[in-house]
C-alpha cells in the first residue's frame, strides 16, 4: 500500500503529483474504503474550496482520505491510501490504517515524502529512506546521528504499524529550496521509482518524465536571462560539491572559500525567481516562464 497524505512533507508537491499520476494512469481506480474526515479534518486550518456564483454558492470540493485498488503497468493490483493528512486523533487514524492493512492483506506500507533543503536543481535528486524493519533498507540514510523533528500522521504511521508486527517504510525527497513552492516533477518520478523497488511494482512513469525535462528546461531559460538568480544557484552547487569532496574524503563539511549568499539575498533573489516561472505576464522574458505544473 502507497501513502500520500497532503498538507505536511510535501514540498515541490512531489508526493501529491505522484499520487495523481498513480491514480490518472488507472483511471483513478475503485475506493475500497474511505475514512470519517469530519472526524480528522480542522476545517478552519484548511478550509476546503467552493464556488460563488453570481448569487448562489455552488461545487463545494469536501476533503477526502481514501483508500483505492490501482493496477500497476503488469496488472499487479495495489492500494493506494490518499487525502489530507489529518488534524486530530492521529492514534484512531493508525488504528484505522491497520484495520485496512489487516482486512486486505497487505504485506508491506510505503509512504513518500518531500522536505526542502539548500540543494541546486543541478544535482542528483538525495532521498532519505526509512523504515520500521532495518531490513527493508536498501540505500543508506545520510543522515547521521539523531535529528528531532516535528511529527506526521505518515511518521507516527510507520511506527505503529511496526509495533503491530506490519513492515513500513518510506522516502523522502530533498527539493531545492527555491523550488519548493511549484511542481517539481522530477522528484515525483525518483519517489515512484523507489516505490516500484520497495513495492515491487512496474509503474509507467514516462509521462513524469516528459515534464521533468520540461521544467529543467524552464528553469535553465530562466537561469540564463537573470544572472543573479543564476549566481545563487552556482554558490549552492559550490557548496553541494564542496560537502560530496568532504564526505569522501573525511574533511570538514564546507569550502572556507566559498562564501554563501546571505539569507536576505535568497530571499529577494528567490522570490523573484518563484514570481518569474510560477506567474503569466506579458513582458518579453515570459516566453520563458513555466506553468504551475
Amino acid at each position: 500500500m502507497v501513502v500520500v497524505l497532503d498538507g505536511f512533507l510535501d514540498a515541490g508537491t512531489a508526493a501529491a503529483h505522484a499520487a495523481r499520476h498513480l491514480m490518472e494512469r488507472d483511471g483513478g481506480g475503485r475506493v475500497v474504503a474511505t475514512f470519517e474526515v469530519d472526524e480528522l479534518h480542522d476545517y478552519r486550518a484548511r478550509r476546503p474550496g467552493i464556488s460563488f456564483v453570481v448569487d448562489r454558492y455552488a461545487d463545494y470540493d469536501p476533503p477526502r482520505l481514501v483508500v483505492r485498488v490501482l493496477r500497476d503497468a503488469g496488472d499487479t493490483p495495489y492500494l493506494l491510501l490518499h487525502g489530507p493528512e489529518p488534524d486530530v486523533r492521529w492514534e484512531a487514524f493508525c488504528r484505522a490504517v491497520r484495520e485496512v492493512v489487516e482486512r486486505f492483506g497487505v504485506t508491506r506500507t510505503v509512504s513518500i515524502g518531500s522536505v526542502p533543503m539548500a540543494v541546486p536543481h543541478t544535482r542528483p535528486l538525495a532521498i532519505t529512506p526509512h523504515a520500521n524493519d532495518p531490513e527493508l533498507l536498501l540505500d543508506t540514510s545520510p543522515w547521521r546521528g539523531e535529528l528531532r523533528v516535528p511529527s506526521s500522521a505518515q511518521a507516527l504511521l510507520e511506527l505503529r504499524l511496526g509495533e503491530w508486527g506490519h513492515a513500513a517504510q518510506g522516502f523522502v525527497a530533498h527539493i531545492p529550496h527555491y523550488l519548493a513552492q511549484l511542481d517539481f516533477p522530477a522528484a515525483s518520478a525518483v519517489l515512484l521509482e523507489h516505490v516500484e523497488k520497495a513495492g515491487r511494482l512496474t509503474l509507467d512513469l514516462s509521462s513524469l518524465r516528459e515534464q521533468a525535462e520540461t521544467r529543467q528546461g524552464e528553469i535553465a531559460a530562466y537561469l540564463d536571462e537573470h544572472e543573479e538568480v543564476a549566481d545563487i544557484v552556482a554558490a549552492l552547487e559550490r557548496q553541494y560539491d564542496a560537502f560530496e569532496r568532504a564526505e569522501e574524503s573525511g574533511a570538514g563539511l564546507l569550502a572556507r572559500d566559498q562564501p554563501l549568499p546571505t539569507g536576505e539575498e535568497l530571499g529577494q533573489e528567490f522570490e523573484r525567481f518563484l514570481q518569474g516561472l510560477g506567474d503569466d505576464g506579458d513582458d518579453e522574458g515570459d516566453a520563458h516562464r513555466g506553468e504551475g505544473g
